[in-house]
């Protein structure tokens, strides 16, 4: 069994992106289509992500690939965008749900939960605040898992 060029794909795309201002998201190789696909996600932290970000990704990442050898033989390469996810991650992501309901997930109980269901009020350096049946509720930043949206 050959090894997943994915490491290396994503070690050598992630600066490419950065260099465009760009995040890289994740990579996924499809070796069941011939010629294989690599799809490449990326996000703008700055906004929507555009064609335009996604056309000047394609070119620059294609030009390392076929530099590096990678993927030594023909395949099709596929930039877009992952689109909503339902998990909240980015300061930006926390701005644009606020007052939306959410789940919150701990490692360990807070206030005896592990789970907590409420509207986002907003997300500081230390607490997500949630308003949960009228109640501000402050879970600390580091036992929290996940914030989903529900």
């Amino acid at each position: 069994m050959t090894q997943s060029p994915i490491p290396k794909i994503l070690e050598l795309a992630t600066p490419v992106a950065e260099d465009l201002g760009l995040e890289l998201v994740g990579a996924v190789f499809q070796t069941n289509q011939r010629p294989p696909v690599l799809r490449v996600d990326i996000r703008n932290p700055d906004g929507d992500t555009s064609l335009d970000n996604c056309e000047a990704m394609s070119r620059a990442l294609e030009a390392a690939l076929d530099a590096s050898e990678v993927i030594p033989d023909a395949y099709v390469l596929e930039i877009s965008s992952p689109g909503l996810s339902d998990t909240l991650t980015s300061d930006r992501d926390f701005v644009a749900f606020k007052g939306f309901s959410v789940t919150v997930t701990t490692t360990e109980p807070y206030k005896g939960h592990t789970q907590w269901n409420g509207q986002l009020v907003r997300r500081d350096d230390t607490s997500v605040q949630l308003s949960c049946k009228g109640r501000i509720v402050s879970v600390p930043r580091e036992s929290i898992v996940e914030v989903r949206l529900d």
